[in-house]
């Protein structure tokens, strides 16, 4: 399977699990229910009772303790059998358990072979820096590679043509450059005297024009936090760093051809008031939703199971960030799999 496996991903938000409730969601193939203890930390399982294999999620929370509603075996969060009515809890008798960490209202799941890094766990401290009424969460499930997803968000070129009327209109015609971090990259555009987007009118009502200063950072092996930073044409001076407002755009495998698209647009300076965000956060899901999902479901069933490289695509000069990063990932991928002996 082409992803990596020694590498945080996130499974979902601290928002979607509440005390005495589960979290059913299947990451890089492997099916994984959640629930949080007592004591307020997450558990992560094998969504797949060692018994007769049937999902862990269909069963129900006593306590601390999952019990399978198929025979009422019972397991702990560290997948240790704790109770079987049928007899004795043989040694063998357990579930497969993951390293979780729930940071920055992220809920982080560890699915590799070596052991957790936990000075890993990416940072997402901007989302907390916020306000809440400044923040847009987002989960998208989208039935479609989650290479395709991270490409539509490293070409912001097709804004213009997919999203005219939400978030397009300046991209094509901006000054864009890439540069290359470690095992990072980071992508920019800025122009300069443009139309105001539908999103952005809120902020700048027409017929001002603006200025747009947008980058990109990439981490494999599908997070990105875009930083937009916007303001009227007819305001002199430069963007500083506090005038960006970032948005975490993070993709996590379901399947070969299915991905958790996450999402969180902040606004941490000069908060737009409730009524406003409401505007903002109605663009920005119908862009998503409407327009960005049914467009990259089709491509995935153009593509089929067939490998992307294969079908030789035809790139173009707004491919450069899309190219770059899925050729550092396919080495990423290479490596570590020749390290595992996969």
């Amino acid at each position: 399977m082409h992803w990596l496996r020694n590498t945080w991903y996130q499974v979902g938000w601290s928002s979607e699990l509440e005390q005495g409730e589960m979290l059913s969601r299947t990451v890089i193939g492997t099916p994984l229910v959640l629930f949080r203890q007592s004591n307020g930390a997450v558990s992560a399982l094998l969504d797949q009772c060692p018994h007769r294999f049937a999902p862990l999620s269909m069963g129900r929370l006593d306590g601390d303790m999952l019990v399978c509603g198929y025979h009422g075996l019972g397991f702990e969060g560290s997948g240790q059998c704790a109770l079987n009515p049928h007899g004795k809890i043989s040694k063998g008798l357990k579930v497969g358990s993951f390293p979780v960490v729930e940071k920055d209202t992220v809920i982080w799941v560890w699915l590799g072979e070596s052991e957790a890094e936990l000075d890993a766990v990416p940072d997402s401290s901007f989302i907390e820096a916020a306000p809440e009424h400044g923040r847009i969460y987002g989960y998208m499930p989208t039935k479609a590679n989650y290479q395709l997803l991270t490409d539509n968000i490293l070409d912001l070129s097709h804004a213009d043509y997919l999203h005219p009327t939400t978030l397009g209109g300046m991209m094509t015609n901006s000054q864009f450059s890439i540069e290359q971090q470690g095992e990072s990259f980071v992508l920019k555009w800025d122009s300069e005297d443009q139309a105001v987007p539908g999103a952005f009118a809120p902020e700048i009502p027409p017929p001002q024009t603006g200025d747009f200063s947008i980058r990109v950072e990439w981490h494999a092996p599908a997070r990105m936090i875009l930083h937009m930073a916007a303001k009227p044409h007819s305001e002199r001076g430069e963007f500083t760093p506090q005038s960006y407002s970032p948005t975490l755009h993070n993709m996590t495998p379901e399947t070969e051809t299915s991905t958790h698209y996450f999402y969180c647009a902040t606004r941490p300076v000069n908060t737009p008031p409730p009524e406003v965000m409401a505007l903002i956060t109605k663009s920005i899901e119908h862009a998503f939703v409407a327009e960005d999902k049914p467009i990259l479901e089709k491509q995935q069933e153009r593509i089929g199971n067939r490998d992307f490289w294969s079908l030789k695509p035809r790139m173009l000069s707004v491919d450069t960030g899309p190219v770059q990063v899925r050729r550092l990932l396919d080495k990423m991928i290479e490596k570590e799999q020749a390290q595992s002996g996969a």
